[in-house]
């Protein structure tokens, strides 16, 4: 049976819309396939359905495309929602969450038992591809307890660290095989003690590691305004030494996002870019583009 359809000059500029998007993608496709990025997963993109649905589509597309791709992510609202549920109170000092040994147990079960599971199956819904692991696993992460700069003061946060080694042997093992990792942040001392990471330097730090070409940061802004609150203009593209003069200036929650960017770059990274990860397919309009999306740091 032979089935028609009209041809009308509207579903003709589609057609030719269309073709020009997939298009524009060739060059960025020829640029990333076989090359590292690691996606830090994180903000309304991790709580939204729709959002999360578009977030694995992305992903899966980007492995399609013969991209080497990490998913790093954190957990705060569910974090919070849990310690809320089971009345744990839950405070933050200099912008990052004081985590007692209690909450450190919530934040373990939150981070691998939920949040990663749920990515996992969400990636795994497209195919066999998304293997959970945390910081834990096969020695990926070790920790430094930190605390947190008050008035210039430390001041102690409990079990909070800052990734200080990375082994990412076990990580390539899984690109290899053509696998997705699906890191959570939890990483131990050398003593073996549990700490919670932040998730943007962590996933910059695994960045390095690995070598990546680029490092995607997802957050709930459009990107890095130049005289917020005053403006709304986007920096597109900032280099690194533009980037650590401002990073004094910048709002308490956008600081270890564009510091996880700043010290990819110094440490080989391409390029790394904070994205609105409240707009479906952002990450795709970022890597597959030629406008991009969000604000991308360049070595100086």
């Amino acid at each position: 049976m032979t089935t028609t359809s009209p041809t009308t000059a509207a579903s003709q500029a589609s057609a030719v819309e269309k073709a020009a998007v997939l298009t524009e993608a060739l060059p960025w496709l020829k640029e990333f396939h076989g090359k590292t990025i690691v996606v830090k997963y994180g903000g309304n993109a991790m709580v939204d359905d729709e959002l999360k649905q578009a977030f694995a589509s992305d992903i899966v597309f980007l492995r399609h495309c013969g991209v080497r791709v990490v998913v790093v992510h954190g957990g705060g609202p569910q974090i919070s929602a849990m310690l809320a549920r089971l009345g744990i109170d839950s405070e933050f000092r200099g912008g990052l969450r004081v985590t007692t040994p209690e909450a450190m147990d919530v934040v373990g079960m939150v981070l691998v038992g939920k949040v990663g599971r749920e990515l996992v199956g969400l990636l795994n819904a497209h195919g066999p591809f998304a293997v959970g692991m945390s910081g834990e696993d096969a020695g990926l992460f070790t920790a430094e307890r930190r605390g947190a700069m008050i008035n210039g003061e430390s001041v102690d946060i409990g079990l909070v660290g800052d990734v200080v080694d990375v082994r990412p042997e076990a990580v390539i093992d899984l690109i290899d095989a053509g696998r997705i990792p699906v890191v959570s942040t939890i990483a131990p001392d050398e003593d073996g003690q549990a700490h919670n990471v932040n998730a943007d330097t962590a996933a910059s730090a695994l960045a390095v590691a690995l070598g990546a070409e680029k490092l995607v940061v997802l957050t709930d802004v459009a990107g890095l305004y130049r005289n917020w609150p005053e403006s709304e203009e986007i920096v597109t593209q900032i280099d690194a030494a533009e980037l650590a003069e401002l990073l004094p200036t910048l709002a308490s929650g956008m600081v270890p996002k564009m510091e996880a960017c700043l010290r990819a770059v110094q440490s080989g990274v391409s390029r790394a870019t904070v994205i609105d990860g409240r707009v479906p397919h952002s990450l795709l309009l970022e890597i597959f583009t030629d406008a991009g999306s969000g604000t991308q740091v360049i070595p100086s």
